[in-house]
């Protein structure tokens, strides 16, 4: 069994930064993907980023790529999403999820999903 916690989430204006932070308990991550999805109002829930906790390789879906940075600290059994250059269009409820690997995550075979964060980006 494993369990998430996600923190980080808030209110920012359009262009500014966040750091969400995705703590895992219950079991090791070594040989699993963790990732982040959101879901927007009305919208249905969507990949963000994935990785492979034990070689770091990510996937990102194309709008985040060059502003959102997907990471992991082994040592916390942390991951995190930084979030730069935000937009309007990013603000959602974000899920921190583990599964049996990075491309499970891409693919959404999801095992295990925390509570989720909100991210409101302001214009």
């Amino acid at each position: 069994q494993v369990q998430l916690v996600e923190s980080g989430g808030g209110l920012v204006q359009a262009g500014g930064s966040l750091r969400l932070s995705c703590a895992g308990s219950g079991r090791t991550f070594s040989r699993i993907g963790m990732g982040w999805f959101r879901q927007a109002p009305g919208k249905e829930r969507e990949f963000v980023a994935a990785i492979s906790w034990s070689t770091g390789n990510t996937n990102y879906r194309d709008s985040v790529k060059g502003r959102f940075t997907i990471s992991r600290d082994n040592a916390k059994n942390t991951g995190y999403l930084h979030m730069n250059n935000l937009k309007p269009e990013d603000t959602a409820v974000y899920y921190c999820a583990a599964g049996a690997s990075r491309q499970k995550l891409v693919d959404g075979s999801i095992d295990y999903w925390g509570q989720g964060t909100q991210v409101t980006v302001s214009s």
